[in-house]
């Protein structure tokens, strides 16, 4: 009978002990309590924001041009970028002009007369991303200097510093004034674009790229 009880009295003493284990546990995964709450804490999520649309580039529009007071002669340039808007820059070739202008937010800050390609090697006309850029090219075709290369196709075509006179020609190049080279090599970025046209002409108000 003694046996008996005792064994009740350990049965009773572990549930007991089991039931404070059990809320001890209990207490350990409930949120952190201050002393004498009356209150719950009530978390509350940020709300989720779709993600916006990657917006689509607005056509470049001719919002001004450098006023020139006559023809560009071989060599000539004019860099002006007073006035002008940050932004993204677009370059128009026009190879029956032979000239380069240089377009920052659809304002002109720069144009110079060229030379471009020989009858044999001509310019290809279209749109081209810049793809590199290097000061100091050396072509690996010609060994011949490239000053402020900007790499138009993977076969060679580029904008560079050339000796821009009349007479003279390019394998297929853009050539542009030294230092009109140098003030372009410093304001392109890699992928700004470069439209080559033949005879093609700018106005006011008319897209650059539609």
């Amino acid at each position: 009978m003694r046996a008996l009880q005792i064994l009740a009295g350990a049965i009773l003493l572990g549930v007991a002990g089991g039931g404070v284990m059990l809320a001890r546990h209990a207490s350990r995964d409930d949120a952190p309590r201050l002393a004498k709450t009356t209150a719950p804490r009530i978390l509350s999520r940020p709300p989720v924001v779709a993600p916006s649309p990657t917006p689509t580039p607005a056509p470049f529009v001719v919002r001004r041009i450098l006023d020139l007071k006559g023809p560009l002669k071989h060599g000539d340039f004019i860099w002006d970028e007073s006035g002008a808007p940050g932004g993204p820059i677009v370059i128009t070739v026009d190879l029956t002009a032979q000239v380069v202008s240089i377009f920052r937010d659809g304002y002109e800050i720069g144009t110079a007369a060229i030379i471009y390609g020989a009858d044999n090697m001509p310019t290809p006309l279209g749109v081209f991303p810049i793809l590199q850029k290097d000061a100091d090219h050396v072509s690996n075709l010609y060994d011949a200097p490239m000053p402020y290369m900007l790499r138009l196709t993977n076969d060679g075509v580029a904008i560079h510093a050339s000796d821009v006179r009349y007479g003279n020609a390019t394998h297929g190049c853009i050539g542009v004034p030294t230092g009109f080279a140098k003030k372009l090599f410093a304001a392109a970025k890699l992928g700004d674009r470069v439209i080559v046209t033949n005879g093609k002409t700018m106005a006011l108000g008319q897209s650059i790229l539609g």
